[in-house]
């Protein structure tokens, strides 16, 4: 255990926003479990954070595994010997093709690491938090703009980041006997490896091809240090960072 230490687990956390959000929790004094399923990215982003052994968990994990979350979350306790935060980043999306030819399978794949991971990792989170001394804890989901509009072609990501939604409202209800806080961040257009097409060209509601703008995904960091750093009886309960001129209001 690391006496009064604050600890947080992150999803995700090999690449992207999940690499960028576990870098500033370590940077912010967190010890952190880094949680994703390819164990050589979780390595580099330990490494790119700069933090002491005694402060970083690499914990390759498959989080649609009820098993495999389950051993994170065991591994972070007797590791760390609590939980502070759980940053719910782990995401995935189908090909981008019309609705009506989209495999059950790939729906259900999406389903599993966007919807399912998130639930799993929340239930192991409670049971970890709602028993802790001192008692409770922060949550903070990746909603995603897909959260509150889609783009063409993307129904089983749009349909889970809405879910997510429902998931965090009925976390933050839930958790509230237990000291639980739990947020909603929903990230447009973040710069990382996955938006780097976005400047060249993506395609819009009308079918046309157009490049959209990129915000440097340290903004998105700052903002979940600035909600992980709220007292439990403050809480952000939604917000969305966004590069500022994204076709976001007024799409479709």
């Amino acid at each position: 255990m690391v006496g009064k230490q604050r600890v947080a687990i992150v999803t995700g956390a090999g690449s992207g926003i999940g690499r960028a959000v576990a870098i500033a929790l370590s940077q912010d004094g967190y010890a952190v479990a880094l949680a994703g399923r390819r164990e050589e990215a979780l390595r580099e982003t330990a490494a790119e954070s700069g933090a002491p052994e005694d402060r970083v968990l690499v914990a390759p994990t498959d989080v649609t595994d009820e098993a495999a979350v389950r051993a994170l979350f065991e591994s972070t306790k007797d590791r760390f010997g609590r939980l502070d935060l759980l940053f719910n980043n782990a995401g995935s999306g189908a090909p981008p093709i019309p609705l009506e030819e989209l495999t059950a399978a790939q729906w259900k794949a999406v389903v599993d690491v966007n919807l399912t991971g998130p639930f799993l990792c929340t239930q192991a989170a409670f049971r970890i938090m709602k028993a802790q001394d001192p008692k409770g804890g922060r949550i903070i989901n990746n909603g995603s703009i897909s959260a509150q509009v889609p783009r063409p072609n993307s129904a089983p990501y749009t349909a889970t980041k809405h879910a997510i939604t429902g998931l965090t409202r009925s976390t933050s209800l839930d958790g509230r006997r237990h000291n639980i806080a739990c947020g909603q961040i929903d990230i447009g257009n973040a710069g990382t490896p996955m938006t780097a097409r976005m400047p060249e060209g993506v395609t819009q509601a009308n079918g046309e091809i157009a490049p959209e703008p990129v915000f440097d995904v340290a903004h998105v960091a700052s903002t979940v240090l600035h909600m992980a750093g709220l007292p439990l009886d403050a809480n952000v309960q939604f917000v969305t960072v966004m590069a500022t001129t994204m076709p976001y209001i007024g799409r479709g």
